[in-house]
């Protein structure tokens, strides 16, 4: 089995849940909720999961960031990767499809981070923003797993975050990548627990 072949070589094992969670909300937007445009799969349901654990998030006070993929009207600043997924230029500020879900619309105090790259990492202040609240684990949700969430999985690791992605609150357009992606980052970069394992982390929080 795959999995055998990676437990041999020493990969799988857990980075685990620090003292000082935030919860990193990757791109959900009305876009990547629509299957005309880049939605799909089981994106819906991953949705409705990170609304159950946004709630409790806020509850206990767990710094909260969202990403959303914004490029200018003009398109002056679409790159390569706009290339390879041209309809991304449709990701304006004020375009319907770039805002972010209505079930999970951003609280007072949330920080919204507006990015151009798949990682929610590259080129933005999300790193800064994370050290100056002493964070030392990154729970991911969003879309998709194979594209943004995948990316800026890596690049929290490789920012010496702990960093766990939620299962079922992520989502892909089709179940091949999520699947592949989830059982890679599992192996590498991050943990991973379900919505109600990580609503029962935080419930514990002081």
């Amino acid at each position: 089995m795959t999995s055998d072949v990676y437990a041999k070589q020493g990969f799988g094992a857990s980075s685990g849940f620090g003292l000082a969670p935030a919860l990193l909300i990757v791109d959900f937007v009305n876009g990547f909720n629509d299957p005309d445009l880049f939605g799909g799969g089981n994106i819906p349901q991953a949705i409705a999961n990170t609304k159950r654990l946004l709630e409790v998030a806020r509850e206990k006070r767990v710094p909260i960031c969202y990403t959303r993929v914004v490029y200018a009207q003009d398109g002056s600043d679409a790159g390569v990767f706009c290339l390879k997924a041209p309809k991304l230029v449709l990701l304006t500020q004020a375009s319907h499809a770039s805002q972010i879900v209505d079930e999970l619309v951003p609280a007072e105090g949330e920080y919204v981070l507006r990015k151009t790259q798949p990682s929610a990492f590259f080129g933005t202040d999300l790193a800064p923003w994370l050290i100056r609240r002493r964070i030392d684990t990154v729970i991911v949700t969003g879309a998709t797993t194979s594209g943004c969430v995948r990316a800026s999985v890596v690049d929290s690791m490789s920012y010496n975050f702990r960093t766990v992605v939620v299962s079922d609150g992520v989502g892909d357009r089709a179940a091949g990548p999520h699947e592949a992606n989830l059982f890679d980052m599992r192996q590498k970069y991050a943990d991973l627990m379900t919505a109600d394992e990580v609503i029962a982390r935080f419930r514990a929080l002081a």
